[in-house]
């Protein structure tokens, strides 16, 4: 079964989607395993802690530190750049992280821990409208 997430965002961060995916899940009721894949090259996706939100503002800073602004000097190098000093950042990103997740499934529930959920990991400045590509087997 295929279906697809569009997931709005207002600019660079996470965004849990775990609610949408799992009313989904429950529907198809059965075992199986859920693939998740982003269909752009400037956001990822990641499994994550969900109970504390310093864990996702601690990723988003440690990122940023690693992989700065275009604009900033240590990334003069860079050469495409006319989509603005975020663009080539967020690829660069999105080149390090996930862009496609496998979870279980069992009995219709997703076999997600206790503080893990579903997260966009938007690297882009502006808001953006997000499709995620999701199939159970």
């Amino acid at each position: 079964m295929l279906s697809e997430f569009v997931i709005n965002t207002n600019g660079a961060g996470l965004y849990e989607f775990t609610g949408s995916v799992s009313e989904w899940v429950n529907q198809i009721a059965g075992d199986g395993l859920l693939t998740l894949f982003v269909r752009h090259t400037s956001c990822s996706l990641l499994i994550q802690e969900n109970a504390d939100a310093d864990v996702q503002m601690d990723l988003r800073a440690y990122f940023n530190r690693l992989v700065p602004s275009a604009d900033h000097p240590e990334m003069s190098y860079l050469c495409h750049t006319y989509e603005g000093p975020d663009d080539m950042p967020a690829h660069i990103k999105a080149a390090m992280l996930p862009v496609s997740l496998s979870v279980p499934v069992s009995n219709g529930h997703l076999a997600l821990g206790t503080w893990q959920g579903l997260f966009l990991f938007e690297h882009r400045n502006a808001p953006h409208n997000r499709k995620v590509a999701a199939h159970f087997a």
